[in-house]
């Protein structure tokens, strides 16, 4: 026996010491790469503009590699979270307060975006040409749905589409079926959830597999974005794009700032170096979509309960778009004063709180800002669609902007909805912070420790009234 213990003791002492090194040394390398990549992108996209547009290919298949996996996750997290919660009232708590939030927070965004643009006028003094109206109409071939459409979008044609269609909403329906029905099952119920942990075991390990392919898709996707672009449409609307950069700095270190140190008490540097690689990814593709599974595993590894994540971040990505409604709106107010015809505050409410409802029916596509705008200004003011040509050749600068601050506007609402549910663990999110407890990269799960329905069970105790079942 003494023989067991001293050899469990010894390898109990030997790994922690070489297993974390060699997973921080390993991801270190990989995000420095990818910050090489970028240079280089931006390089091979001034220097041979052509040859780096054909290198687009690259970054799309590699935003691709990492939207396959977003179902599957989604889909894991969700039916873990609710079916180890015993009183779904608690669930739908999460999902109230979120759209409650979500709400409330677009209108804060447009209103940000309405003052700034009305501030700026960036769009006087251009000219709209007939090429340039013709750029801006074809635009409008890639409409949004309407409300009713995207409503009856989010029911699947069968439980198997909602995986294999890649739409984020239906798989959250489908998860939320499932993980009620699991929860009503009680005990028998649970051999189902402890298979459906070690599938999302798999794919994260299949994700964090995935992101060793990040700086090549890094590079393919910045030299495309500077070689299409150029330096010609950066000088031309520099007041634009410098504008939104602007508005859209103030909207996240100042409202989301404030809020988040008053509601939870974060400092919003600390808790922004957290997600470091997650921004440095999204910068890279352009694409918030490539970061929201790993969001969902370090929201999980910050202390956030399971149900908060699950439900939060995916409603998230496609009703909580801060940086795309501060985008509309001043792309809106750019294009009306190109026009000639700057609109009035009396005009400009009513558009803007349209496009606010229109918004939803391009949730979660990835560069679906410039549609969705073209298909609101064709449904509720139709010549401001001239103008639209006037944007299209920095729409993928910009989108880059509404993409990071999608992101830490969902990173900061889960935060603030687990404080207000009372479904996080502020001691664990100390440690997190204060970088005692590494985020594990190569699983991006908490392996080796409690299960995931345990570490369910364990936040929302602090709260007096969670009440979670062990798998």
């Amino acid at each position: 026996m003494p023989t067991k213990t001293s050899r469990r003791a010894a390898v109990a002492a030997s790994s922690p010491e070489t297993a974390p090194r060699a997973k921080r040394d390993r991801t270190h390398y990989l995000y420095i790469a990818v910050i090489i990549a970028v240079a280089l992108g931006v390089a091979v996209g001034l220097a041979a503009p052509d040859f780096a547009v054909e290198l687009k290919p690259i970054g799309t298949g590699f935003v691709n590699l990492i939207k396959m996996m977003i179902s599957p996750i989604i889909f894991c997290t969700i039916v873990l979270g609710i079916g180890s919660v015993r009183k779904a009232a608690k669930v739908g708590a999460v999902g109230g307060i979120a759209l409650a939030y979500f709400t409330v927070m677009s209108l804060v965004a447009l209103g940000i975006g309405l003052v700034v643009g009305n501030i700026l006028e960036p769009g006087t003094g251009l000219a709209v040409t007939d090429a340039v109206k013709d750029v801006g109409h074809a635009q409008v071939d890639a409409e949004a749905k309407d409300t009713t459409e995207f409503l009856l979008g989010i029911i699947p044609t069968t439980i198997v589409s909602a995986f294999t269609g890649g739409e984020v909403l239906q798989t959250l329906l489908v998860a939320l079926l499932a993980g009620f029905a699991l929860q009503a099952m009680g005990q028998a119920g649970q051999p189902i959830l402890r298979g459906v942990e070690h599938i999302q075991r798999l794919v994260f390990r299949i994700l964090a597999m995935v992101m060793w392919a990040a700086p090549i898709g890094a590079f393919g996707a910045i030299a495309a974005v500077t070689g299409s672009a150029g330096l010609d449409a950066l000088k031309s609307l520099a007041v634009l794009m410098l504008g939104f950069y602007v508005t859209c700095f103030l909207f996240v270190f100042i409202v989301l700032a404030a809020l988040l140190r008053v509601v939870s008490g974060l400092n919003i540097f600390t808790f922004f170096k957290y997600l470091g690689r997650e921004f440095l990814l999204i910068l890279s593709t352009s694409s918030s979509e490539s970061a929201l599974p790993r969001l969902i595993a370090k929201m999980e590894h910050l202390g956030v309960s399971k149900p908060v994540v699950g439900i939060t971040v995916p409603t998230g990505y496609s009703f909580n778009l801060d940086g795309t409604m501060i985008y509309m709106t001043m792309a809106s107010l750019f294009i009306a004063d190109a026009m000639g015809t700057p609109m009035s505050i009396g005009e400009q409410i009513p558009l803007l709180l349209f496009l606010l409802v229109a918004s939803k029916g391009a949730a979660g596509v990835t560069g679906a800002g410039l549609a969705t705008l073209a298909g609101g200004l064709q449904s509720h003011k139709p010549a401001l669609v001239d103008g639209i040509g006037l944007i299209v050749g920095i729409d993928r600068f910009m989108s880059e902007a509404r993409a990071l601050t999608n992101f830490a506007g969902n990173a900061v609402a889960t935060v603030l909805i687990g404080t207000w549910t009372k479904e996080i663990d502020r001691g664990r999110v100390d440690q997190v912070l204060a970088g005692q407890l590494p985020f594990d990269e190569k699983t991006l799960l908490d392996d080796g420790h409690e299960t995931s329905a345990e570490v369910s069970a364990e936040v929302p105790e602090q709260g007096g009234e969670k009440e979670l079942a062990k798998a």
